[in-house]
């Protein structure tokens, strides 16, 4: 295994953005939220078994990034820090920001892009932990939170609703409906919220999240597999 770093200083808060790798193949993830251990846990039992790269976000094993800048105090979630817009809206502060903190935090967002450097890889392939029982397929429902967000939405009944996999290309959803594996397919016209799903699609770039309960690893592990499958099928990823 060889490692490779990246420090990225946002004010007060140092991020470094470490990339594993071992025997690189094509596959590469991308952990943005330094809290959700189990998917970084199942990128390495995946690249181990497989080869690959994994590039983990570490800055103090919470969800948000937490900063200060001229005495305020500034909180926003990492996959929330891609677009203008998203930045403007999701940042949390006690005082109207500057327009310089929302360029230095869009400058982060495209560090980190450009450190997993997608236009070599041809995708964004991101791991993602959430809680039991909050946030899960059903949120992508009719008449529930995220509903506007979905285009297509595809339940395995048999699964836990917390495990998922979440595309932005209908040709991805295919596959992994085909797989049998609870899948949401973003819609053109979901809310520019600044989330990497939405960079990708403002930019033609595949984009495909393995989304899974904490503690969920042989099931977060499986889901990698499909999901580096249907890469491969569409020919995003070389197969061996």
């Amino acid at each position: 295994m060889r490692t490779d770093s990246n420090f990225v200083k946002l004010y007060d808060l140092d991020i470094t953005l470490v990339k594993y790798s071992y025997k690189p193949n094509g596959v590469k993830f991308l952990v943005v939220h330094d809290n959700e251990d189990t998917g970084v846990k199942a990128g390495f039992d995946y690249i181990r078994w497989y080869g690959g790269e994994l590039i983990d976000s570490q800055y103090g094993a919470v969800r948000d990034y937490y900063f200060t800048y001229m005495d305020d105090q500034y909180r926003i979630d990492p996959n929330a820090i891609y677009t203008e817009v998203g930045v403007n809206t999701r940042l949390k502060k006690n005082q109207f920001s500057s327009n310089e903190v929302e360029k230095a935090i869009l400058s982060t967002g495209k560090q980190i892009v450009d450190f997993y450097d997608p236009k070599t890889t041809g995708y964004f392939l991101t791991l993602h932990n959430n809680a039991d029982g909050g946030f899960g397929i059903s949120s992508y429902l009719p008449g529930y939170d995220l509903s506007s967000t979905a285009d297509s939405v595809y339940i395995n009944f048999q699964m836990d609703g917390d495990d998922l996999i979440y595309v932005t290309e209908p040709r991805l959803f295919s596959s992994l409906k085909k797989a049998n594996v609870n899948v949401i397919l973003q819609s053109k016209f979901a809310t520019n919220d600044g989330s990497l799903s939405v960079y990708a699609m403002q930019n033609n770039i595949p984009y495909i999240n393995v989304e899974v309960q904490h503690g969920h690893l042989e099931e977060n592990f499986r889901l990698i597999e499909l999901a580096v499958a249907a890469l491969k099928e569409h020919g995003l990823i070389k197969k061996e």
